[in-house]
């Protein structure tokens, strides 16, 4: 395994210094302090200039088809990630507007596709319905047909950036006698359609999201992706996104498993504490150097140094389970001061460790829970079988 420095060629070099300099231009400390008030994880005027300066659709695109070359794409994820730039719903929008592309009417693909490559458009996920937990299959929210259109009625949760999106990818069910993966039809469904109700919810880390409901909304039938009944055919690809079981490159410069972002911020927490511990007090005593505080901080680290080198599917359990583990081994080293949030006066290393205890808990439910994960492991990686819930 050779982990040596990337060399950049002149060209290179020169991208990642324009890249710098454009996020210290625009990610400043006005935006992260909006975004730790709002919990959006999104910064329109950030979203903006990033489309306006071509690197969403340089994001977008595959290198054949003019986007980032591997070199390029990993500079850009790396330092936009060291940046805490809020970003996380372009992920989103990415996925959706490429299954319209793939699966929707060409003046649909048309009507959306330069918006989302811009930064004007953004997209948000409809699946999740308030008794549906992680099945998403088990939809009860109904799409009926009339006419040319349809009439949608339900709700949904967790649509995270509903708020700052123009269209919900909203899974719906079309034929409840059929069975359940062959009942669902997916759309693109405008958010300001009449009859949408979006209510926000925070979650435990200070996150927003949102309970979204539909009253009679009527849908043009252009806004379908994919067959009627068919919905479940689309659905895999964005679930296969979502869970990261897609096929990998073989570069080298990819993220070796979802949700390594979360891996940087803690490893990034880790640091900090790090740092404290061995910071002399007044009497030019550190903490650090007492054996048991020197074992602990090391054991943290290298949980988190194999977690963050855990590929796949295998490195969201691994990621999101240290966090949960390391974080109140963290705390506990740095004292009662790590209680304290970002922001508070008092606070160790500005709330850092604090905010990755509170994440710990929701991150475990993105896109399917820890346990969904783990019996995906067993059943696809494994090849251990399906699970029995049976008394």
């Amino acid at each position: 395994m050779d982990f040596s420095r990337v060399g950049l060629s002149p060209e290179d070099q020169e991208f990642f210094d324009q890249t710098r300099a454009f996020i210290a231009k625009h990610v400043t400390d006005e935006v992260l302090r909006r975004d730790r008030e709002t919990g959006e994880n999104f910064s329109e005027p950030v979203h903006l200039a990033l489309g306006e300066e071509g690197y969403l659709t340089s994001d977008f695109k595959l290198e054949s088809e003019g986007g980032f070359t591997p070199v390029r794409r990993r500079i850009f994820h790396l330092e936009i990630g060291r940046a805490h730039t809020p970003w996380f719903h372009w992920g989103t929008t990415a996925v959706v507007a490429k299954l319209v592309r793939q699966f929707g009417k060409a003046e649909l693909v048309d009507a959306v596709l330069p918006g989302v490559l811009s930064g004007e458009i953004r997209l948000c996920l409809g699946y999740t319905e308030p008794e549906g937990g992680s099945d998403v299959a088990t939809c009860k929210t109904r799409a009926v047909r009339d006419g040319d259109a349809w009439i949608i009625n339900g709700s949904k949760m967790f649509t995270s950036n509903a708020q700052n999106a123009k269209y919900v990818f909203l899974l719906t069910n079309t034929d409840p006698q059929a069975p359940k993966h062959k009942s669902l039809t997916m759309f693109l469904v405008p958010l300001d359609s009449e009859g949408i109700e979006i209510q926000g919810i925070r979650t435990l880390d200070g996150d927003r999201t949102n309970i979204v409901y539909y009253s009679d909304v009527r849908v043009d039938d252009r806004y379908r992706i994919g067959e009627v009944n068919g919905g479940w055919t689309v659905m895999r690809f964005a679930l296969d996104a979502e869970h990261g079981i897609t096929e990998t490159e073989d570069h080298g410069l990819q993220n070796v498993s979802m949700m390594s972002e979360h891996g940087h911020l803690m490893a990034e927490a880790a640091d900090g504490v790090a740092a404290i511990l061995a910071t002399p007090d007044a009497n030019g005593n550190r903490p650090i150097d007492d054996e048991s505080t020197k074992y602990r901080l090391g054991r943290s680290l290298a949980r988190i140094e194999a977690a963050l080198s855990t590929p796949g599917i295998y490195g969201r359990v691994a990621l999101i389970q240290t966090m949960r583990d390391v974080s109140p081994d963290l705390m506990d080293m740095l004292g009662t001061a790590s209680a304290l949030p970002t922001d508070a006066t008092g606070s160790a290393d500005d709330g850092a460790v604090e905010f990755i205890f509170r994440h710990g808990v929701p991150a475990g439910i993105y896109g399917g829970t820890m346990e969904v994960f783990r019996n995906m492991i067993a059943q696809h990686e494994l090849k251990l079988g399906r699970p029995s819930y049976g008394g």
